[in-house]
């Protein structure tokens, strides 16, 4: 009768697929670890976006306050507090839009396409907003930012209509 091999009964063999799977679930505990930091951290983050658009709201209502008391409508101090609140407003928009994005990762276990799509779409707007109420943007970066948004909205729509069965989004 042949001999079987001696293993060290202390220490168990562990099957080759169980070995994987156990590294696909540890794989997957650490992404999951880092989305849930990356959650809070945009969440965070909105919150002091939000702090600071408050903040500046109240800089330009006693800014204002002051230009309409002494009767000296200074164009540039309006102007400029005015552009503040508004790329508070829409960088809060971007942020809103990433927090939705890891939620759905958290959520479905994968990235949704038209989530980052979303996230694209809103951040295009945003820069064509600043830079054309900044008056800094040329009608050739417009044109460039359009064809991408073009791009970015086909890409949602396509993710929308060709989303995988008993997978609708919620």
């Amino acid at each position: 009768m042949p001999e079987q091999p001696q293993h060290d009964v202390s220490r168990p063999l562990i099957p080759k697929p169980a070995l994987k799977v156990r590294a696909l679930l540890a794989s997957r505990t650490v992404l999951d670890a880092i989305v849930t930091v990356m959650i809070f951290a945009v969440l965070l983050t909105l919150i002091g976006a939000t702090a600071g658009l408050i903040f500046d709201f109240w800089g330009a209502a006693s800014a204002f306050s002051d230009v309409v008391s002494t009767h000296t409508f200074a164009h540039g101090v309006v102007d400029g507090i005015v552009r503040e609140v508004v790329v508070d407003v829409l960088s809060i928009f971007v942020l809103i839009e990433l927090f939705r994005a890891f939620s759905y990762y958290l959520k479905f276990d994968r990235i949704r396409l038209w989530a980052l799509a979303e996230v694209g779409i809103v951040f295009i707007l945003r820069e064509i907003f600043i830079g054309l109420y900044e008056r800094r943007i040329d009608w050739t970066e417009i044109l460039a930012l359009a064809a991408f948004m073009a791009v970015l909205v086909a890409t949602r729509i396509a993710a929308v209509h060709f989303e995988p069965r008993g997978d609708a989004r919620a």
